[in-house]
């Protein structure tokens, strides 16, 4: 392909794309520019592999440390396992993309975006989706696109498109819109409690810039002569569907208008069916069609059941009004809360149950240095709030291997992390950095809005002073031609049979967190706004079943969580306190068993889970960084005797030496008359020597001085 152009521009920021530079052998590939940011999308179609009954789309997100022009850590010094960041922007880009391609494609498709250059502006999120559209439409790959995405911030009362990382920092809202011509397609965002109205408008204010990079996307086709590929689907024989559908039409609509609530009983009952079908093709001849055509497509059965059960539940809601349990559609499952479900050793607990979904969150309170360090392209360089979610196969009667988690473990705990970290405690308020674990132990939909209503019962049960509370709930859609029919709190079939979920949560104020996404094409505003708003009063209903277990954060904390304390000191003092080669910070550690960590800005924060501990070791470091004066009183201790005199130890690492003729009013024959090792005794600075050596005296100290020096040291 002949290199090619293109240049998009609105809202004051352009997007450049260039086509036939990079990746030739790639069956389409676009560089997808804005500002110095650049990333290379490229996607490519395979034969299919026998056998496969499902589109087996790959989709990565690479981040290369040369984008920023660093050198990547660790002994290799290249890129490894990819950084949190990077698995996230490859789910955003496989979210919106993945539903567009149709059912019945079985060729392997690969869509690689890679980061090639980065600026400390522009995020390359949105460039990846936007490109990964090009990609495929460019690659010839059948697809129901365009598809573009944009990201909207709140800039003061001004909604922005593409916002600066800046901007995006300062601001109450960090939203990503993605759509196709036929509607919103995906939603992500995170916002500082805003109202559902504001988020309504915001959605459609990025799905109007979404619109204009669609039209950019066909003008681009249309001016390198490429036609949208529309493949029709390959034929299938119906006589073993027909078989199949005849058969397990009537009982599978049996079974689901029993509204049954148990999900075994129902499942239990659905496979009876099923088994039925299988020992009736059994029974066939072995030269029969539909034995024949089953032993070629053993899948079959399968897909075709799970295809009749889809259309009888989506029947029967839009129909009836009622789903598979007998739930109304705007009714929520039973719900149950504890908090301290786990001894004190864990430093906060909480059990969310809805249904039969449950999750348990666990605190734990860590110091500053136990804030994670971020080692890739984007302008954050620490993490003190971590969320991590954790799906066993127990939880849904399963068994596999445990493996590390996968793209949707991790972003389902960062959607429960984006969800909280608004209500967190400010920093100087609260300096503990908070890890927070959901454990799913039994999943029947939407465990993610459990592990955010789980975290935030555990956050109050630990003692962390939550602006307010934060709760959630999932939201689904069947539509059916024109038909549409929206579901508060969907459980695993309405979520594994219907087109939409969308999962919204936060405070009885607004909105902190908020992701959609879909199974058909897209959506008009009109049913997102819908939806939204059917959020708010299922979030306040379980915001109030959580306040029921726990009202307000604990004021007393486990007595097994870290005691911190903090002081600052002058920037000039920190190496004083480090000492050479750290030697200092870690004789004070050693002496005192206390966790310290120091900010470049001064800032100084000790941690023990014994209060006296770090109390002593902010005494030792007041004492070394204390600004002395001539004329100032302590109470110190002997530490040694010398011929010519003896050393106290006046101040928390603080010594000064008392000449033996500063020990008495009368002259002093041995130093041990006055004095022995180990002796408390009151004394004042007489000067301080241009080497910064201390000389006390124990001559001229007033009554009322000698007092005021015992009394700040009871205080201590």
């Amino acid at each position: 392909m002949q290199e090619f152009e293109k240049s998009i521009s609105f809202d004051g920021r352009d997007i450049r794309l260039k086509v036939g530079l990079l990746a030739p052998q790639a069956g389409g590939s676009v560089l997808i520019e804005s500002g110095d940011t650049a990333v290379l999308v490229a996607a490519t179609r395979a034969q299919g592999r026998e056998g496969i009954d499902f589109l087996p789309l790959l989709v990565d997100y690479e981040e290369r440390m040369y984008a920023g022009g660093r050198i990547p850590g660790g002994f290799l010094r290249r890129e490894g396992r990819p950084p949190e960041k990077a698995i996230l922007t490859c789910r955003l880009v496989d979210r919106p993309l993945r539903p567009l391609f149709p059912l019945w494609l079985r060729d392997d498709i690969q869509v690689v975006a890679t980061t090639m250059s980065m600026d400390e502006t522009v995020p390359p999120d949105v460039l990846a989706v936007t490109g990964a559209s090009i990609a495929v439409l460019l690659a010839k790959i059948p697809f129901n696109g365009p598809m573009a995405a944009v990201r909207v911030g709140l800039v003061g009362d001004d909604f922005v498109i593409n916002p600066t990382y800046k901007e995006i920092e300062t601001g109450d809202l960090d939203l990503v819109v993605a759509g196709t011509p036929d509607g919103v397609i995906m939603v992500e965002a995170g916002a500082n409690q805003l109202p559902e109205q504001d988020m309504i408008e915001a959605i459609d204010f990025g799905y109007e810039a979404v619109r204009d990079l669609i039209a950019a996307q066909l003008e681009l086709l249309k001016e390198l002569g490429i036609e949208l590929v529309k493949e029709e689907a390959p034929a299938i024989d119906p006589t073993l569907e027909d078989f199949i559908r005849e058969r397990v039409t009537a009982p599978v609509k049996e079974i689901l208008g029993r509204f049954e609530k148990d999900k075994h009983v129902r499942e239990t009952a659905l496979d009876a069916v099923k088994k039925s079908v299988v020992e009736a093709i059994a029974e066939l001849s072995d030269d029969a069609p539909v034995r024949v055509a089953a032993a070629a497509n053993p899948k079959a059965l399968s897909n075709t059941f799970k295809d009749v059960t889809k259309t009888l539940m989506r029947r029967q809601i839009i129909d009836d009004g009622v789903r598979v349990d007998g739930r109304k559609l705007d009714e929520i499952r039973p719900i149950s809360c504890r908090v301290g479900v786990l001894p004190r050793r864990v430093h906060g607990s909480g059990l969310f149950n809805r249904g039969l979904t449950q999750v348990m969150s666990a605190v734990t309170l860590g110091s500053p240095g136990d804030a994670q360090d971020l080692d890739d392209l984007h302008p954050d360089e620490e993490k003190r709030y971590l969320h991590h979610y954790n799906f066993p196969p127990y939880s849904v009667g399963e068994t596999r291997p445990m493996r590390s988690p996968g793209r949707r473990e991790i972003g389902h705990g960062a959607l429960a992390e984006r969800a909280i970290v608004p209500v967190l405690p400010p920093k100087e308020q609260f300096p503990y950095v908070i890890r927070v674990v959901s454990e799913v132990l039994s999943s029947n939909g939407s465990t993610s809005m459990g592990s955010v209503s789980g975290s935030t019962l555990a956050l109050m049960d630990a003692g962390v002073p939550l602006i307010k509370p934060v709760g959630g709930a999932a939201m689904g859609l069947i539509k059916e031609g024109e038909e549409i029919r929206i579901l508060t709190d969907i459980q695993g079939i309405e979520d594994f049979l219907g087109d939409m979920d969308f999962k919204v949560a936060g405070t009885d104020t607004g909105i902190t967190a908020l992701q959609l996404d879909m199974k058909i094409s897209g959506l008009p505003m009109s049913v997102i706004a819908e939806a939204i708003n059917k959020a708010k009063p299922a979030r306040i209903h379980i915001l109030n079943k959580m306040l029921e277990a726990i009202d307000k954060p604990r004021e007393e904390m486990s007595p097994f969580a870290p005691r911190l304390l903090t002081l600052k000191i002058e920037q000039d003092l920190i190496g004083l306190i480090i000492g050479p080669g750290g030697k200092t910070i870690k004789g004070i550690t050693e002496e005192t068993g206390a966790k310290i960590d120091i900010d470049d800005d001064g800032t100084i924060t000790i941690s023990a889970v014994d209060g006296e501990k770090a109390k002593r070791a902010k005494s030792i470091i007041q004492g070394m960084t204390r600004k002395l004066s001539a004329g100032d009183v302590y109470v110190g201790k002997v530490t040694r005797v010398i011929p010519i005199g003896a050393f106290v130890e006046f101040l928390p690492g603080k010594e000064g030496m008392i000449h033996i003729s500063q020990l008495a009013d009368h002259r002093v024959g041995k130093v041990e008359d006055e004095v022995t090792l180990g002796d408390e005794v009151i004394v004042k600075i007489r000067e301080i020597d241009n080497r910064g050596r201390v000389n006390l005296t124990r001559l001229g100290i007033h009554p009322d001085e000698a007092a005021a020096a015992r009394g700040a040291v009871a205080a201590d």
